[in-house]
């Protein structure tokens, strides 16, 4: 009997119920799925709106003038009429609005004198402000007084693809994704499977340990795909996710997608070795996960940190995933033009799966 067994098939099977399991299993579903989805619903929606700044009207100020038509007319300025003075005031010592502007009535000499009032809390909205009013002011003076200017501007416009703010988050998103469900979801089933005796049982049977482990691999893997893809289609369907080639760049990202996964899986694997019991999973899984969701350009380039944190932030194998999914989606880079990033990921995949060696228990 012993030599009709297939390993294959055990495989599969073990697959395919670890694959009920995981649709089952809400924590995997929250942090493969949904989690993600709600950033990129969020950062999908406001992505692509410009921000605007409060500025309050004084209920004594005169809106009949081209000042305060000029500003109506701004869309990133949003005026603030009909406030009493007293929420004003309040209202621009806590820095909600950048500024309180007064407009006199148009004097003798045909001017119209504008009063601006702000606080130390303003800080760069008020300079945003004054740019905005002193250009709108420049506008309506070469409308009324119009004179021969000392230059004349030359333009050309060039083809070019907008960097929205989608194709940053995406990619980030679904980095993390993969490596919450690879640390969270591994660490949490090997350790189950130990304390459960399911290990045990398995032991009992023909099937060979390296099989268990492309098992539960295998649909952790389809799993997860089909949750970039839901990820990915959402990006791109619904907020015009930048895919350059198309369905080519699409399974590029897939590609890199399931490198990503195999490679975490390894410090989940770590993860489940050195836990002593279940509740001491989270500290360690998020040891592991959470200085990377802050730091590994998740939600802003790593450039924007201190000049002190970026040699950890360029340390950490999530920047290179997010920076080759980026550099694939956007910039119309291949599998091949990665490369850096994918040799680095891979020595992490080395050290990672070096120490789970070490640390892993079966039993």
């Amino acid at each position: 009997m012993a030599e009709n067994y297939s390993q294959w098939k055990a495989m599969l099977a073990i697959s395919k119920a670890s694959i009920r399991a995981i649709f089952r299993s809400p924590s995997a579903v929250v942090f493969s799925l949904a989690f993600p989805l709600v950033f990129i619903l969020v950062f999908g929606f406001i992505g692509g709106k410009s921000s605007s700044v409060k500025v309050g009207i004084d209920a004594t100020s005169n809106l009949e003038n081209p000042v305060y038509m000029g500003l109506l007319r701004n869309k990133t300025m949003k005026l603030l009429t009909g406030k009493p003075a007293d929420q004003l005031e309040a209202d621009l010592q806590r820095g909600k609005i950048a500024a309180i502007m007064k407009i006199d009535a148009k004097s003798d000499s045909g001017t119209y004198k504008v009063h601006v009032k702000t606080s130390t809390a303003a800080g760069a909205s008020y300079t945003f402000f004054m740019t905005e009013l002193a250009e709108t002011i420049n506008k309506i003076d070469l409308s009324t007084h119009p004179r021969p200017s000392i230059a004349k501007i030359e333009s050309i416009t060039v083809p070019g693809r907008k960097y929205k703010t989608i194709d940053f988050i995406l990619p980030g998103q679904l980095g993390f994704s993969l490596l919450s469900a690879a640390v969270f979801g591994t660490a949490f089933l090997f350790f189950s499977l130990r304390q459960t005796l399911v290990l045990k049982r398995f032991f009992a049977t023909p099937i060979k340990r390296s099989y268990i482990i492309l098992g539960e691999g295998l649909s952790r893997l389809v799993f997860q795909l089909f949750g970039s893809i839901i990820i990915i289609g959402i990006g791109y369907f619904g907020f015009g996710f930048t895919l350059i080639h198309g369905f080519a760049t699409f399974l590029e990202m897939l590609f890199l997608s399931v490198l990503g996964l195999l490679v975490f899986m390894g410090f989940g694997f770590i993860v489940s070795g050195i836990a002593k019991n279940e509740s001491t999973i989270p500290p360690f899984a998020n040891i592991v996960t959470l200085p990377q969701f802050l730091l590994a350009g998740t939600f802003f380039p790593v450039e924007d940190f201190p000049n002190w944190l970026q040699p950890v932030c360029k340390a950490m194998p999530l920047t290179y995933l997010n920076d080759a999914m980026r550099q694939v989606a956007f910039e119309g880079l291949h599998i091949w033009d990665v490369w850096p990033q994918i040799g680095v990921l891979l020595l992490w995949g080395c050290i990672a799966y070096g120490i789970a060696v070490k640390v892993f228990r079966w039993e």
